[in-house]
């Protein structure tokens, strides 16, 4: 049983079926208040955990169900983060994987995290685009997709988790081409795409076939792409903003500016974004500058402080789960690090295994508000639905 199963027990074993209103509240010794927060909604939870520059993304839905995007990278550290999370949220199995691409910042952890906890479904968006890149984790991933429940995700399909819509929106290098139904701001003419200009990326990465998702909770909407690339964001918006506005927008591909192209990411008018940077990886000041211009943004919230961001753009510590030390700091300022060049892994400073490693919870009612904490100093902002 996990704690959202024994929070709901009360009202599941409760007095409703008598009819509250004919026994009266006080004859059940129950002030009205009490009763009304009784009837409260369960809200989906959404971990967005450390891994030091990859993804990781738990999402416990109301109902109690699980997905996790992506084990960030390979070995035991990413695994025991991930199972940290799991085991805050009262979780006893995993019920979907999604791993948006099988890069080894994405896929890396599965071999370990396998070993940890059950996990009933497997998805990804099919055979790799760069079979070279076939680490430990990606082969374990190939034998257990043909014993284990298996989902290859397709552009407009649904994962079916209860109480959630789960819509995939990109996968396998294709994007959505329809408006999706009911979205807010969905199939409106898109005037930011009049500045857009593409980007010579090589096609062939697995960053293009990453599976992307929108998940809605009532009125509340997230999404998360993976590390899809800048010309295929702009597919999602050009000339038509195809999956409308969100409240939380985690940046795509770690912040880089290979990605995050401003006609898609203005389109969908976030009110908080989260930047799943490490340390050195991600947090390019092309990406900081996009986000501080954006329409409607209220909060940046960073899993890491960005070498990248420098002074000038990094938001103030409340709102950063993880801090560098002083003297990193410094040292960075003194040094500004060159921009990445395409295709390479930008190189760690600083303790790529710091303990504890903390990370931003985002809790969404139905109603549209939500909630998002860092774990490392306790600070909570609540979002009213808009």
């Amino acid at each position: 049983m996990n704690k959202r199963t024994q929070r709901a027990l009360p009202a599941l074993l409760g007095l409703s079926s008598l009819g509250l209103s004919s026994l009266g509240l006080s004859s059940l010794g129950l002030a009205p208040g009490a009763a009304m927060a009784e009837a409260q909604p369960q809200p989906l939870d959404i971990y967005y955990i450390d891994v030091e520059g990859g993804q990781s993304t738990l999402f416990v839905a109301p109902g109690g169900e699980s997905v996790l995007v992506d084990t960030g990278f390979p070995g035991s550290r990413d695994a025991g983060r991930i199972m940290e999370a799991v085991h805050a949220a009262g979780l006893k199995q995993i019920d979907y994987l999604l791993i948006t691409h099988y890069h080894g910042d994405h896929i890396g952890g599965y071999q370990e995290l396998s070993k940890l906890i059950p996990i009933r479904h497997l998805v990804d968006h099919g055979p790799t685009v760069q079979p070279e890149q076939n680490i430990a984790s990606k082969q374990q991933w190939d034998a257990d997709i043909q014993k284990s429940p298996h989902i290859v995700a397709k552009v407009g399909d649904k994962l079916p988790v209860k109480g959630l819509d789960w819509t995939i929106v990109s996968s396998a290098g294709k994007t959505l081409e329809a408006n999706m139904a009911g979205a807010p701001g969905a199939g409106r003419r898109n005037p930011y795409c009049a500045d857009y200009k593409p980007k010579q990326i090589d096609v062939d990465m697995e960053n293009s076939q990453s599976v992307g998702s929108v998940i809605s909770y009532g009125k509340f909407r997230t999404v998360d792409l993976g590390d899809l690339l800048w010309n295929w964001e702009a597919k999602l918006a050009c000339p038509v903003n195809r999956i409308g506005t969100v409240d939380v927008f985690l940046t795509t591909h770690h912040g880089m500016s290979w990605s995050g192209v401003p006609a898609l990411v203005y389109a969908l008018q976030p009110r908080v974004v989260v930047m799943n940077t490490g340390t050195r990886k991600g947090g390019q000041v092309e990406t900081f500058q996009m986000l501080e211009s954006s329409p409607g943004l209220e909060n940046l919230w960073q899993l890491h402080w960005a070498v990248n961001g420098g002074l000038e753009h990094n938001v103030p510590g409340v709102f950063i789960a993880n801090l560098e030390t002083a003297a990193i700091t410094a040292s960075v300022i003194a040094n500004p690090p060159p921009p990445p060049v395409m295709g390479t892994r930008p190189p760690d400073i600083g303790n790529p295994d710091h303990s504890p490693a903390w990370w931003i919870k985002v809790s969404a009612l139905p109603d549209g508000s939500f909630t998002v904490t860092n774990a490392r100093n306790g600070f909570s902002k609540t979002y009213r639905h808009r």
